[in-house]
């Protein structure tokens, strides 16, 4: 019996970003619905607020640069909140008093991905910003988080103390953009389908299905 080629799925997103939020549970939620599929999910770094200095800045400031005033964004917001709410998720916008840059979370989830963890880290970091208001500028934050999901705290806070990995994580958050993507989350199948948006897990599980049938298609010619 021949056994199937796994098919790549690269998520591009952004850790602060609420439909990345979303999209992370769709696209697991779609795994679920092919389970004979075998997939190969990696996490890829995108910033959305690339202007964000590393030290963050407050949420009121960041809400009035990006969207004219922290008004302005609570109708957004409350749509956002309930597509949340639909996937059984929590946002809570009120809780979050600082925004992030978000070199360091993407660091993080790197870094992870060494011991095979990088969901757990994104879905930790991602539930401390959306649920819990939790500051991702704040270093030990960041250290309880990795170590919540098996990363050793001392290791992580001398490296997140050091510009490592900083480069790299910065080249391929500046690839995706080249290579065009410019709204997040975009899932970029077999490295040669992209679909953009948090779309529906039935949608996606069609996706998934349709490009492993090809790439396996193509490594039986």
């Amino acid at each position: 019996m021949s056994t199937l080629k796994p098919l790549q799925i690269d998520v591009v997103s952004d850790v602060v970003c609420p439909w990345c939020y979303i999209g992370k549970h769709r696209i697991e939620s779609a795994l679920a619905l092919v389970p004979d599929v075998p997939v190969k999910l990696n996490f890829r770094p995108f910033f959305l607020n690339p202007w964000v200095p590393r030290e963050g800045i407050s949420r009121d400031d960041y809400l009035t640069q990006k969207f004219g005033s922290v008004e302005a964004y609570k109708g957004i917001a409350g749509r956002v909140v309930a597509a949340a709410s639909e996937e059984g998720l929590l946002y809570k916008p009120e809780l979050v008093a600082r925004q992030p840059n978000t070199t360091d979370c993407h660091r993080l989830i790197l870094w992870a991905e060494a011991i095979g963890k990088a969901p757990e880290m994104k879905q930790r970091l991602m539930e401390l910003y959306f649920r819990d208001g939790g500051d991702l500028t704040d270093v030990n934050v960041l250290v309880q988080a990795a170590a919540d999901i098996g990363l050793d705290a001392d290791d992580v806070r001398k490296r997140l103390a050091t510009d490592e990995d900083v480069a790299r994580v910065s080249a391929d958050a500046q690839e995706a953009a080249e290579k065009g993507i410019s709204g997040v989350p975009t899932y970029v199948f077999a490295q040669k389908y992209a679909v953009s948006g948090a779309q529906d897990p039935n949608l996606l599980a069609r996706a998934i299905r349709q490009v492993s049938a090809e790439i396996n298609a193509q490594a039986a010619e």
